[in-house]
């Protein structure tokens, strides 16, 4: 049985990371509970669990 893999990618081309008007700052969109987001601070995780590519050109560059 194959093992799934985590999806790899860093914050910025995260779907999550959304621009502040107000704060001029960027911050992750996700509602976490607790426990997840004390995992998530202190960086248990190898690569984020809930990475969701925001690249809208990922599959027109693939069909090219």
């Amino acid at each position: 049985m194959e093992k799934k893999k985590r999806p790899v990618g860093d914050c910025t081309t995260c779907n999550y990371y959304t621009y502040d008007d107000e704060d001029e700052a960027y911050y992750c969109d996700l509602n976490l509970d607790e426990d997840d987001y004390y995992h998530f601070m202190t960086h248990s995780y190898k690569s984020c669990p809930y990475y969701v590519n925001g690249d809208e050109y990922r599959v027109v560059r693939h069909q090219m």
